[in-house]
């Protein structure tokens, strides 16, 4: 007979604020096999996990119940404490008596009935409970991080310098990311070029991080310590091993195409670097518009280079690696505007810029050498309008969400403007000012102090007029309509998930939320690590950030992996999915629908009614499930069951809840 120990926490007045913690513990002691029932003040702490450890010796306990918080806060938790005694760690159930009940009801008498029931439920699941056993898995002490902007390239330093080998895999032709694109950062209006380029420059030169640019993701198979990894590299058409990264061969190629570097305003040669502090500091061959592989003549670059570098019949290189841990660090993207917001010109008006266009405007490296021109007709702007939460907080259009930096980055191209504009005149037009950061608060401040006009409104209409962009809107804070002239519009545009963050999300397991960025565990004990155990995300792909909390969050998740690889073993999940072969009629329901791939469809021998059969039946790798128990509801035959929350044991509490 089971001898089950019940505690009830109060968790201050949490819990015991809607709940008689007391009475639950009288009607615990009623149920089967319950042979204690106590509470305490705050169970998590060490007196309260020490008290239970003295209570299972005292009244040999073989099993406990926990009516406390939600199993994600503590659950791990009290299986640790289990660990110093001679129970099971799994021989333990929470019972969430204060976020599905106490918090959830205002009325004491029915927050303590439901307390009972769940209580109640978790002494029949307990009842039948079976000890549970953990296996090892080996670690692999590779780190490959996705992503080469400044996230993914803080997180590859911070494993590197700990000692581990790293794999950086950018898609574009060098590292940077967005932040090598600017001018300024705020609120120090330091160089970003300053801060940004060295750190390119200690990636591309460390002995411990292998640089993969021109290069994507393509497989991932395995589990955490062991990812098996295909990874892409397109072919650049430069042998790098050889080439010198002189630069001759961009400065003699005759082909003029936009630069995507400089958003378009700038032009760049059929074979070229992005921008001169590139790394790796070597140039690659568009073949979209070179003219050798458009019209299979020209062939200057190879005629020139000294040192016989250009590739024409180079192909893209596939290789497949063994990786301990996985830095999702893939960035954002700027909303398409354009297409949303026709009442702003929809991207007809060559003096409605973003404000990733007006960084290259601005900055001395960009296509004005620094120079505020407009671009139809590269004239000084002596007006300008900037116009914050484009697309951001905007659920009708764009996105519902805060994109957090665009109140400092207003401020900020603000206060460039009128530095290099001083006979101008800057209107900002905003719902709110969001200024949370060290520092950006003054920031802000001074931006005013500037010249800085701020016009707590939206922008309702832009149209063009006598050569000026009439911005037509509202100040709601006199209520009165306005209508202000500019030579330039400036349009702060939401962030939002990269295209990319769909396919690798699905690849790697980890789950989206309804604005389709990338799903941390936690949002408060688990920020950087997703649900599929090894795999970490840094920076802009988890949600909207600046540098500063993208810079953090690339150091935690670099500091989780250092964690990760400090054992040379890790101790596997218990609670997982097992397949009943003599159940399984090898239907793959339980394959398709398991986020984790972590179910495959495998032949095997068996001997049924005195003869020798193969069947296909499912297999579930141990180092891959998580425990969802999506498939266990898939399976129509009954075939797959989950350690610790088994059918009879669910079925326990149903049949408890019923006679309660």
């Amino acid at each position: 007979m089971s001898r089950i120990g019940v505690f009830i926490c109060h968790c201050g007045s949490n819990i015991a604020g809607t709940v008689d913690v007391e009475r639950v513990a009288e009607a615990a002691r009623t149920f089967p096999n319950v042979v204690l029932a106590d509470t305490n003040k705050y169970t998590c702490s060490d007196p309260g996990q020490q008290s239970i450890k003295e209570a299972i010796i005292e009244h040999r306990l073989d099993r406990i119940v926990i009516a406390s918080c939600s199993p994600r806060m503590h659950e791990l938790t009290f299986r640790k404490m289990l660990g110093d005694t001679a129970l099971n760690p799994y021989m333990l159930e929470i019972a969430n008596i204060r976020e599905q009940c106490s918090w959830v009801h205002k009325d004491k008498g029915d927050g303590t009935a439901k307390a009972i029931d769940l209580v109640r439920m978790a002494a029949a699941k307990v009842d039948r409970d079976t000890p549970l056993f953990t296996t090892t898995i080996p670690v692999n002490k590779r780190a490959l991080v996705i992503g080469g902007g400044i996230a993914g390239m803080q997180a590859a330093l911070d494993i590197a310098d700990a000692g581990y080998p790293v794999t950086l895999v950018e898609r574009e032709p060098s590292l940077g990311g967005k932040m090598v694109m600017l001018d300024k950062t705020f609120p120090t209006m330091d160089c970003s070029a300053c801060i940004c380029t060295p750190k390119m420059a200690d990636v591309g030169t460390h002995p411990l991080i292998t640089v993969k640019t021109l290069a994507e993701v393509e497989k991932v198979s395995g589990y955490v310590g062991n990812f098996e990894v295909t990874i892409r590299e397109k072919a650049k058409y430069v042998d790098y091993a050889s080439c010198t990264g002189c630069g001759l061969c961009e400065t003699k190629c005759p082909v003029k195409v936009e630069s995507e570097f400089d958003q378009g305003f700038g032009q760049r040669k059929a074979i070229y670097k992005p921008f001169a502090q590139a790394v790796p500091s070597k140039p690659t061959i568009d073949v979209a518009h070179c003219r050798k592989f458009v019209t299979g003549k020209c062939g200057v670059c190879e005629k020139l280079c000294p040192v016989g570098s250009i590739r024409f019949e180079d192909e893209d290189t596939v290789a497949t690696e063994t990786y301990g841990a996985i830095v999702v660090a893939i960035g954002y993207q700027l909303i398409d505007w354009a297409e949303l917001y026709g009442e702003y010109g929809g991207g007809r008006y060559e003096d409605v810029v973003t404000g990733l266009q007006f960084e290259r405007l601005v900055n001395a490296s960009g296509p004005t050498e620094g120079h505020i021109l407009r671009p139809s007709d590269n004239a000084e702007p002596k007006s300008v309008v900037i116009i914050k939460c484009v697309g951001s907080r905007d659920p009708e259009k764009g996105k519902s969400y805060c994109s957090r930096a665009c109140c400092m980055y207003g401020a900020k191209h603000a206060h460039q403007y009128l530095d290099k504009v001083p006979d101008g005149k800057c209107y900002v037009f905003y719902m709110d000012v969001r200024t949370p950061g060290k520092g950006y608060d003054e920031f802000y401040m001074n931006t005013q102090r500037d010249g800085a006009h701020y016009l707590r409104g939206r922008v309702s209409k832009i149209y063009r007029q006598g050569g000026k962009l009439v911005c037509q809107g509202e100040d709601t804070l006199s209520g009165a309509q306005v209508s202000v002239d500019a030579d330039m519009v400036v349009l702060e545009t939401a962030m939002v998930p990269v295209p990319e963050a769909d396919r690798l999300g699905s690849m790697l397991g980890i789950t989206r939320d309804k604005d389709l960025w990338l799903s941390e565990a936690h949002p408060k004990l688990r920020p950087v690590e997703t649900n599929s155990g090894g795999i970490y995300l840094a920076g802009t792909c988890q949600g909207p950030k600046d540098i500063p909390d993208s810079v953090a969050q690339a150091s935690a998740a670099a500091m989780k992996v250092a964690i990760l690889f400090s054992k040379d073993e890790l101790e596997s999940n218990a609670m997982i999915a097992a397949s009943d072969v003599a159940l399984c009629n090898g239907c793959g329901a339980c394959v398709a629908i398991c986020p984790y791939t972590a179910i495959t469809l495998e032949e095997v021998h068996l001997r049924e009614n005195s003869r020798h059969v193969t069947r296909t039946v499912s297999k579930v790798n141990p180092g891959l499930c998580q425990g969802c128990g999506a498939c266990t509801v898939a399976c129509r035959p009954g075939a797959m069951d989950l350690r610790g929350f088994s059918d009879e044991q669910i079925m326990r509490e149903v049949a408890a809840l019923c006679q309660g």
